[in-house]
């Protein structure tokens, strides 16, 4: 059994922030850190002091962190960001709000004593003597202190305090990784209920020292333990902590749940994951009735967790077609007009949602990317609404004149049509690109619409069943909100957001088929209706096209697609390049980089070939860093290859990791700890452009090797540089590492490789908690007609589906109880708890 940890994030807007500019505005945005690990920034929204997010993210990391914290910056281009303010929410305060936390939170002054991260390795004890009891007192070493000064690092020392005496550890310069293997005592009384204080503190030559964090412990526990060693995590300095109003920097409004969940092994899901399975394939044909019951007991709220659940499930089962051809049957099933067809939010709707953001998102990028790229660059003011139109923001300089309402209405219509055209034609031209799985839903869709509508006077319902998930539901909300489709990395400004709307509202037209309805709405969107119209007959074209693909034709992609390694990440980044032996003969060159299951390879472009052609040609490099003779020049490289060179292959990463801002000067800066082809441990320096694309590949990287043999347990932050490592400054480079790799901290993308047991544990919690619903269901079955007998015991096998659920709810809820609470928590021994 593992336990995982997880925590959904939607960072929704902001109120009345500080000005931190000039202009009397603020560029806010937001930094989330676990455990003051940087894990997202949000985009900037420019020049407000009510920003807008609506960002949503989920985070994997191991059940020991212990808070979540949510900074609120300023943007400045010139000097470094301001700190607005920040919200922090511990883990306990999460765990005590088990459908999450919900609401606005003031946001509080970020106090530099509260500033405080890492962790502390201490040897404490109690020694009996001649003259009495000692308490003695280790400081072997620290970890991940924050760096305190420009240089990226701070100067730590150790202050040791118990009853009025003090003792001080020598001073490591330039290091958050500092050993110092020093030890102290002090005389120990009887009785004596004083704690034992340990503070680590940044030294500073000309400014009062800063700091960085405390262990405080109990002596009268220690005492009854007699020694205890370990690491311990370094806490704030409550007593130094200011009374701070509220409101005045404004407030944040969050939604945040964590979620813990045991993990039991594979083979304890495979009865619920077979009957589930079964009932799909069955469909309406036999007696089952799971799915519907899970439907009718499923809230409005988490509706939407459990059909992106069931719908990874029966992906991972290869049954999702079938899962969500089902789902169509029933909503059909219990459809009388033709217009009110797949508009509610029915388990049907959410699960085909998820399908398209999981088996579409590559697809939609494909065709929309480009539209949306355009819009953001022309930076039109677009407007059709005559109640809206602000002619002063718009002038025509070649006349020297502003432009008249018409003229803004009329430039408005043929910027839109132009873009509504090209969406259409990239639309109509996209058939072949469209995965294999996403037609063939379709065609079900349309088929089983056109069978359950088939009237001449409904003619339309199959094609607007199609486009009701395609276009209102897939390609319209990527259009209003590209950041939250990974479509731009940037929210749009005022006037490319009004474009973009307006784009939407008359692809929703089309979908809609051109209906009276919906030109009925706003009467305003009429200089489009031409375009809207040739659009409909571009789209039902397209979509005959789209669902028009036979089984054998189906089978056939899906093979060839089998066949190859699909990408997991790819874009650019800058690999380390060493130009010489000193600390500024080093820079950072931009390639290509694509990530598969199989290896990480680069290009120059994403269309170019990689100059070289020896197999582990990479793996042999005798530097750590792998640019040292990549670049060197021209007259070293290798004939040019017919195809991408493996960087690394995946089966031999060791570790992906973060790297110290100091050693090389710059942020963002990852490292991929590898073995080549003799076993020697190399490393491979890459960086990112920022917090965001570095984490996504360092999630990438992680998700991809988690199964790798000999995984690092600790590493270097710092680099090998002359003599020494310059995180810890020990001189043998073949030394363990003085941190610990971070292997399960990921965020989850749409494109994540499928966790069958975590998507079957979800499914039985949920199903857990609506157990009274299905015994309650259960009973009225029993009271009716051609009833099956009660789940009694393991020994006897129900025959009716509900039954058989009930009895394996009642199997999985006595494995949990026999199975061994997963792996022992690292954090320190209760003997040693924090005094208050």
């Amino acid at each position: 059994m593992a336990k995982r940890s997880s925590l959904s994030i939607r960072i929704v807007e902001g109120k009345n922030l500080p000005a931190k500019d000039i202009t009397g505005s603020s560029d806010p945005y937001c930094i989330v850190k676990v455990d003051n690990e940087p894990i997202i920034r949000t985009a900037t929204v420019w020049k407000t002091l009510c920003p807008f997010w609506g960002e949503e993210y989920q985070v994997h990391l191991p059940p020991t962190f212990h808070s979540v914290a949510f900074y609120v910056m300023d943007e400045d281009a010139l000097s470094r960001d301001d700190v607005i303010g920040k919200v922090c929410l511990t883990r306990d305060t999460l765990a005590s709000h088990p459908k999450g936390f919900s609401g606005w939170a003031h946001l509080m002054e970020v106090d530099p004593d509260e500033e405080v991260q890492g962790e502390i390795h201490l040897r404490l004890e109690v020694v009996s003597g001649t003259r009495g009891c000692r308490l003695r007192c280790s400081v072997l070493e620290a970890r991940d202190l924050a760096p305190k000064d420009r240089n990226g690092a701070s100067d730590p020392f150790v202050r040791v305090r118990y009853k009025g005496r003090t003792h001080e550890t020598s001073i490591v310069k330039k290091s958050c990784y500092p050993r110092w293997n020093e030890t102290f005592e002090f005389e120990l009384e009887e009785g004596a209920a004083e704690a034992l204080c340990v503070e680590a503190w940044d030294w500073d030559l000309v400014s009062r020292n800063d700091f960085l964090g405390k262990v405080v412990v109990n002596v009268q526990r220690l005492r009854a333990a007699q020694q205890e060693e370990g690491w311990f995590r370094l806490q704030p300095d409550q007593s130094k902590s200011r009374q701070r109003g509220e409101g005045n920097l404004g407030s944040l409004q969050l939604e945040v749940r964590l979620r813990d969940e045991m993990v039991l092994p594979s083979g304890c899901y495979q009865p619920l994951v077979q009957l589930l399975c079964r009932e799909v394939k069955l469909g309406t044909q036999g007696p089952g009735q799971l799915i519907p019951l899970i439907e009718e007991t499923t809230s409005t709220e988490c509706r939407q967790d459990v059909a992106s659940t069931l719908l990874r499930l029966f992906l991972g089962q290869g049954l999702a077609k079938d899962f969500l051809d089902l789902l169509f049957q029933l909503e059909l099933g219990r459809t009388s007009e033709a217009n009110t067809l797949f508009r509610s939010n029915s388990l049907a709707s959410k699960s085909m949602e998820s399908f398209l953001k999981v088996a579409g998102m590559r697809y939609l990028h494909g065709v929309l990317g480009p539209i949306i790229d355009r819009v953001f660059e022309e930076k039109k003011y677009v407007e059709l609404d005559p109640s809206k139109v602000e002619v002063k923001d718009v002038g025509c300089s070649g006349l020297h004149r502003p432009q008249t309402e018409a003229e803004v209405l009329e430039q408005s219509a043929q910027t839109l049509r132009a873009h509504l055209g090209a969406l259409l034609s990239a639309l109509s031209r996209s058939v072949r690109s469209c995965p294999a799985v996403v037609r063939a839903t379709f065609r079900q869709l349309f088929r089983r619409v056109r069978e359950r509508f088939p009237s001449a006077q409904d003619e339309n319902v199959p094609f607007i069943a199609v486009t009701s998930f395609l276009c209102l539901r897939f390609i319209s909300p990527a259009i209003m909100a590209p950041k939250l489709f990974h479509l731009r990395e940037r929210h749009a400004d005022a006037r490319t957001s009004r474009t973009l709307l307006l784009l939407a509202k008359a692809v929703q037209n089309v979908g809609n088929m051109d209906t009276p309805a919906s030109r009925a709405k706003e009467a305003w969107m009429e200089p489009l209706q031409p375009t809207v119209r040739q659009g409909v007959a571009q789209l039902k074209d397209f979509i005959a096209k789209l669902v028009d693909i036979q089984e054998k034709e189906e089978l056939d992609l899906q093979r060839s697609l089998s066949l190859q390694a699909p990408p997991v990440k790819e874009g650019p980044l800058f690999i380390h390049r060493t130009k010489g032996k000193g600390p500024l003969m080093s820079s950072f060159k931009k390639l290509h980089f694509s990530l598969t299951t199989e290896a990480l390879s680069f290009a120059k472009t994403p269309s170019s070939k990689v100059p070289w052609t020896k197999p582990g040609y990479l793996a042999g490099l005798p530097h750590p860093t792998l640019g040292h003779f990549l670049f060197l020049g021209r007259e070293f490289c290798p004939p040019v290859c017919t195809s991408k060179s493996t960087l690394i292959k995946l089966s031999s990463i060791r570790a992906v990791e973060k790297v110290e801002e100091k050693s090389f000067g710059s942020s963002h800066v990852l490292q991929v700890l590898y073995t080549d082809d003799s076993g020697r441990l190399q490393t491979a320096y890459l960086q990112g452009k920022c917090v965001n694309e570095l984490n996504q590949w360092l999630s990438a990287l992680r998700k991809v090797s988690i199964h790798n043999t000999g995984l690092l347990g600790s590493y270097h932050p710092g680099i090998f540089r002359g003599d020494k490592w310059s995180c810890c400054h020990q001189r043998d480079k073949t030394d363990l590492g003085c941190d610990k790799t971070r292997p399960r901290v990921t965020l989850q993308e749409w494109n994540d490789p499928l966790d069958h047991d975590l998507e079957a544990q979800l499914i039985y919690r949920h199903l857990l908690g609506v157990e009274a619903e299905l015994w309650e269901k259960h009973r009225q079955l029993l009271a009716g007609p051609g009833a099956g007998p009660m789940p009694t015991g393991p020994g006897e096998a129900p025959q009716d589906p509900l039954a058989q659920l009930l009895q394996v709810l009642q199997d999985l809820k006595e494995a949990h109880r026999s199975s061994p609470a997963g792996s022992p928590s690292s954090e320190p021994s209760h003997l040693l708890e924090l005094q208050t």
